[in-house]
């Protein structure tokens, strides 16, 4: 019985101590929760944000190539102008160039393979009629 007297104070102050730790681990679980999915969201975000840059990129390139034979298969000598037009001012270039372009429509040249338009006297790639 003596033993378990000086034993009561002790189990008592341990429980009380579990006690108050257990409401603190629990809402350190759930701050440690929050911020993980905070950072999950931060990191999603971050993560669309650069697919859209590469995407923007590859277009860009994508629609600089497309001009330049575009317009070497028009017979346009300054396809390098209108690359640099079409860099810096991206759709509003491309706009521009398509209004500006030769119309007519594009056939296979019979010497090189590669396209011209069909109203040209001959191929701005092997200079054959």
């Amino acid at each position: 019985m003596k033993f378990f007297l000086r034993g009561l104070p002790l189990f008592l102050f341990g429980t009380s101590l579990f006690a108050q730790s257990s409401p603190n681990s629990a809402a350190q679980a759930r701050a440690n929760a929050d911020a993980a999915a905070a950072g999950a969201g931060c990191l999603a975000c971050g993560g669309g944000m650069i697919v859209l840059v590469i995407a923007s990129i590859v277009l860009s390139i994508a629609l600089l190539v497309w001009v330049a034979r575009d317009a070497k298969n028009r017979g346009m000598d300054n396809s390098v102008m209108w690359m640099i037009l079409v860099f810096f001012t991206s759709f509003l270039g491309l706009i521009i160039y398509i209004f500006s372009r030769p119309q007519g429509n594009l056939v296979v040249c019979p010497s090189c393979k590669n396209k011209r338009l069909q109203a040209s006297a001959k191929c701005p790639h092997c200079g054959n009629p």
